[in-house]
């Protein structure tokens, strides 16, 4: 597939996906189907569309919906589709693509593809609770071969989200009392899993998932906990409770081998287990009910932990209770699974910052000495040097230099992932340090004959930052202008205000940078593969760390360049709180 095609073809899925994902946010699925129907017309340029669905009682065919290519409804749509083709799509369960109907030996019988002119069609089944309810089907009266394969998976996947959002609201049209508890329950639902999805504490998602469980039972009281594999002193996995209502626990990390007569029962039905007469040994809390209610909480069908409620009436627990705890459970299971997955991340980074911290502090020791010892030598101090011994000396000076500055990268990105970074916040002027920072770089610009020019903009406001960071961040700039840009090229800084920050800005006539490695400029350790960048010495944290700096005192950092014809990165830093507006 070409490129040009790949895009289309992940455009139109993209387009796709956002107009399917609409289905399960509103009651109204005619309408919805519709605006959605449309739109499939359009992206497979089909001349009609048609949802059509068995009839659960009779077993015959019913139009859900009937769309033109000019978005309008068919009228008396039935009979003005395939019935042979959507017939064999709902019996055989599997899509059709045929380029031309009426030349199609599988179709060309078919008294509607006759009657009706019809050529290119697709169809394909719409599947809910694992059997065939109905099909999608669009065609072209007109075109020979208008379809393609790619356009067969986009309605298949149309026909994956339609069917969903349709068995919603076939049972939606229950009884009223049905209806308006399954409402109640899917209002609910959204309710809950806002609640569940807000937090990335695992305590307080424990906890959130309980408390619905036990007040939409009607349940007295009830548990949550989570298997823990075996080891540290357990012969086997157990149940540890992290959350409890109405009783106390009886030991502060209360657990359950996963032989209890309860959860063994759990395990083996791969359902849940209502239990009457509840004794203090059957009992997951240890404590004596009426009845009690375990529903196992599963991620990918592996077993999490288990929710369950108690209560002191004999037939406290309905089939729709048990069907709505285990919603529930599942819904907690996503939760949970992120949750746990946020804590390995904070653990992992927490083991990464303590790891960073020795090794910095480690390594400026050493570094530290070496510099000493260096330096002495170099200044003679234990007797002469030959030319060639002062030259090592110097080699092993410039790297310490590099390694100095790679481990206060490190220990710079290390304070910030971490939150331990500190800012001194001040007043300063920008030009005015623009200007220091120019004439530092002078002696290594004059080297490779290369030209600087400020352009400063007059009577600036004081800028209110930290002045060392800000310092940091131009010094990053302005030397990847000098080693990206070749011998006689030209760098420019300028200074402006922009409403109510200063802008600082850095442009060359350097190498440029390629649209693949401007998407991962700002990543770690990233560095492009072209000869005059991997010529120049450097690790690929400059740019990440200039962004974390500029973008943690409230400013900005973009840039904007073109391969072969240089780059322009500019930075924004605060104005003093109620600097004035002239010039």
């Amino acid at each position: 597939m070409s490129e040009q095609a790949e895009t289309l073809q992940q455009e139109r899925l993209a387009a796709l996906y956002a107009l399917s994902a609409q289905l399960g946010m509103t009651l109204d699925l005619p309408l919805l189907l519709n605006q959605v129907m449309d739109a499939l017309v359009q992206l497979t340029s089909a001349e009609r569309a048609f949802v059509v669905l068995v009839d659960p009682l009779g077993g015959g065919l019913e139009t859900v919906v009937a769309r033109s290519v000019d978005q309008e409804t068919i009228g008396d749509a039935l009979p003005q589709f395939s019935h042979t083709i959507v017939e064999h799509v709902i019996k055989k369960g599997e899509p059709v693509l045929t380029g031309d109907a009426q030349e199609d030996e599988r179709f060309a019988t078919g008294e509607s593809v006759g009657s009706l002119s019809l050529r290119s069609i697709m169809c394909a089944p719409l599947r809910a609770r694992g059997k065939v309810v109905g099909a999608v089907i669009v065609d072209n009266r007109l075109k020979v071969g208008a379809f393609t394969r790619e356009d067969l998976q986009l309605l298949i996947a149309f026909g994956t989200q339609a069917a969903i959002a349709i068995e919603n609201a076939r049972l939606f049209q229950q009884t009223d009392e049905a209806l308006a508890r399954r409402v109640d329950e899917l209002t609910l639902f959204q309710r809950i899993d806002l609640q569940l999805n807000r937090s990335l504490d695992l305590g307080e998602v424990l906890d959130l998932a309980l408390e619905w469980a036990i007040a939409l039972t009607g349940a007295d009281g009830g548990s949550i906990g989570l298997l823990q594999p075996g080891g540290a002193g357990q012969d086997c996995p157990s149940l540890q409770l992290y959350a409890l209502r109405g009783s106390a626990l009886p030991g502060p990390e209360y657990s359950l081998p996963v032989t209890h007569p309860v959860l063994s029962a759990v395990a083996e039905h791969g359902g849940s287990v209502l239990t009457h007469d509840v004794t203090v040994s059957s009992a997951i809390d240890g404590s004596p009910a009426a009845t009690q209610l375990a529903v196992a909480i599963r991620s990918d069908g592996a077993p999490l932990g288990l929710i369950t409620l108690e209560s002191q009436h004999d037939h406290a627990f309905t089939e729709e209770d048990i069907l709505f705890a285990e919603r529930l459970a599942d819904r907690a299971a996503v939760a949970i699974a992120k949750a746990r997955l946020y804590e390995q991340v904070l653990q992992a980074n927490r083991a990464k910052s303590e790891f960073i911290s020795l090794v910095t502090h480690e390594l400026r020791i050493p570094m530290t000495s070496i510099r000493g010892y260096a330096d002495l030598l170099l200044a003679e101090l234990a007797g002469p040097l030959s030319d060639s011994q002062k030259q090592f000396l110097k080699t092993i000076r410039r790297n310490l230099d590099r390694m100095a500055v790679l481990v206060g990268d490190l220990a710079d990105i290390n304070r910030m992932e971490s939150g331990r970074m500190t800012f001194e916040l001040g007043e300063f002027d920008l030009n005015q340090l623009v200007e220091e920072v120019a004439r530092d770089l002078a002696d290594a610009l004059d080297a490779r004959q290369q030209t600087l020019t400020l352009a400063l903009a007059p009577l600036l406001p004081a800028a209110y930052a930290d002045r060392t960071r800000i310092v940091q961040v131009l010094e990053n700039l302005l030397d990847n202008a000098h080693k990206y840009t070749p011998e006689g090229g030209a760098i420019t800084v300028w200074t402006q205000r922009v409403g109510d920050r200063l802008e600082v800005a850095v442009s060359d006539n350097g190498i440029g940078i390629s649209p693949e490695d401007q998407a991962r400029l700002f990543t770690q350790f990233f560095r492009s593969d072209h000869d005059a960048v991997r010529a120049q010495n450097g690790w690929g944290l400059g740019l990440s760390i200039a962004r974390k700096l500029v973008e943690a005192q409230g400013g900005q950092i973009e840039f904007n360049s073109v391969l072969g014809e240089g780059s322009t990165f500019s930075f924004t830093v605060p104005l003093v709180e109620g600097a004035s507006d002239d010039r």
